[in-house]
């Protein structure tokens, strides 16, 4: 897919040669065809430029070329150049879908505004249509996935194709690194979300309960047990399980679960009727599950059994890009809770945040956000980092400065909700130079909107 400003068809390459000088002078990105079928093999939905186009053409002409891309995106500016006497086709194509349509010879100044016009449309559109999906997301219960890193760019191709299906999934990461979250995204967003997402710390639960907790009883089973209870894998039924530190699990009880995985059969403690449940098993962990059980210290046969698709969430420290956003999306839910005003960061205290290690990651950073939200600035020397310390970590000199520089716009991003003039302002920069940079670190000013 291109990402050029405009698309040119015309099958003279005299006046290609002269559209793409008169466009680039214009600072517009411009790609030209010679004709509609190598155009159309470069535009799909996501394009965000418009095209411009002669309407007379060997081949596929104007008209055929506008009716192809209203079938692909209706939303796609198609502008049409026509020569003298072609005014009624002209207003057919504008009935027919045409953003505008401009008479041979043109004016150049015409054309320019026109484009723009067309541009600011288009651009407008696939804003609106990413609102749209984001609003869509946010009226779902549970968590998002928050993130534009490499490193959460991975663990989201990752999860997607799985969000549909039935597999069981391991996920490891560290204490506060967001495993919860992601069980929570999956759940939310499956086929199963209509039904009970059901989490237990297997490594809260005291050992002499947690079997009752999993399975359940009939009222007697044992000493206390006045009453039938229903177990979380039966809660869980058509459901999501979601067992957190599962590597806390005893090694009796692993051995009940894996015939709950292998037969889709539960029975309550006290009964020997087996009930069919249907559950997928999200299971979560800090410790390396396949170490511990060359150790003997967790079965084999339930690791493998729970290990369909493995998801590994990155600390914060290693997807440190992600924390201005994280912050700011913390910083909002706390100001709403609290009913306190948000206030965003400054390009120096988000460095200071760039520059911590943050060993409680996402959870420490979501205090944090909560506590800045209460007390203002000085809660952010919590952190111990001044902005001048020098903290390299594993990474170069050169990933640090781009991490700061996406940061600081970030920043500026967010305080100026979206509004690339007041960003360019606060930053210092030029418009050209600021569209590059935002380029550059995969940021869209949409995003920023509130």
């Amino acid at each position: 897919m291109t990402q050029t400003d405009v698309i040119f068809i015309d099958d003279e390459d005299s006046i290609r040669h002269a559209m793409a000088q008169t466009l680039s002078l214009e600072d517009l990105g411009v790609a030209c065809y010679a004709d509609a079928p190598s155009a159309l093999r470069q535009i799909d939905p996501d394009y965000t430029g418009v095209i411009l186009c002669d309407y007379n053409m060997p081949g596929m002409d104007g008209l055929e070329l506008l009716d192809q891309v209203q079938a692909m995106d209706a939303a796609i500016p198609v502008i049409i150049l026509t020569g003298q006497g072609d005014i009624s086709t002209a207003v057919s194509a504008m009935q027919r879908g045409a953003y505008d349509f401009i008479e041979k010879p043109f004016d150049h100044d015409e054309l320019i505004e026109l484009l723009r016009h067309a541009l600011e449309k288009r651009h407008l559109a696939l804003e609106n249509r990413r609102l749209k999906a984001q609003l869509r997301q946010l009226a779902r219960p549970g968590p998002r996935i928050l993130g534009d890193s490499p490193a959460m760019q991975k663990v989201i191709a990752t999860v997607e194709p799985l969000l549909d299906i039935s597999a069981n999934i391991l996920v490891f990461g560290e204490t506060g690194s967001g495993k919860d979250a992601l069980a929570r995204f999956i759940h939310e967003n499956s086929p199963r979300s209509t039904h009970n997402f059901v989490a237990i710390n297997c490594g809260a639960v005291p050992e002499n309960l947690i079997e009752s907790e999993l399975f359940g009883h009939e009222a007697g089973a044992f000493t206390g047990a006045d009453k039938r209870r229903i177990g979380k894998i039966e809660h869980a039924d058509k459901g999501t399980l979601f067992l957190d530190e599962v590597e806390s699990m005893p090694l009796a009880l692993q051995v009940k679960l894996l015939r709950v995985l292998e037969e889709r059969k539960v029975e309550r403690l006290g009964s020997n009727t087996p009930l069919d449940v249907d559950v997928r098993v999200i299971a979560a962990t800090k410790s390396d599950l396949k170490q511990l059980s060359d150790e003997g210290e967790f079965r084999a046969d339930l690791y493998y059994r729970l290990n369909v698709v493995k998801v590994d969430i990155p600390p914060l420290r290693e997807r440190k890009e992600d924390i201005p956003v994280l912050f700011h999306h913390f910083v909002l839910i706390a100001a709403a809770r609290y009913d306190r005003e948000s206030v965003p960061l400054d390009a120096e205290q988000a460095a200071r945040l760039m520059q911590h290690t943050w060993p409680g990651n996402v959870r420490e950073l979501r205090n944090l956000a909560e506590r800045y939200v209460l007390l203002g600035a000085p809660a952010l020397d919590e952190t111990g980092v001044a902005v001048s310390d020098n903290v390299p970590g594993r990474r170069t000199l050169s990933e640090m400065m781009d991490a700061f520089e996406r940061s600081a716009i970030v920043s500026a991003l967010n305080a100026c909700q979206g509004s690339l003039k007041d960003t360019m302002v606060q930053l210092g920069i030029a418009r050209k130079t600021l569209y590059d940079k935002m380029k550059k670190h995969g940021l869209d000013k949409a995003e920023f909107r509130e």
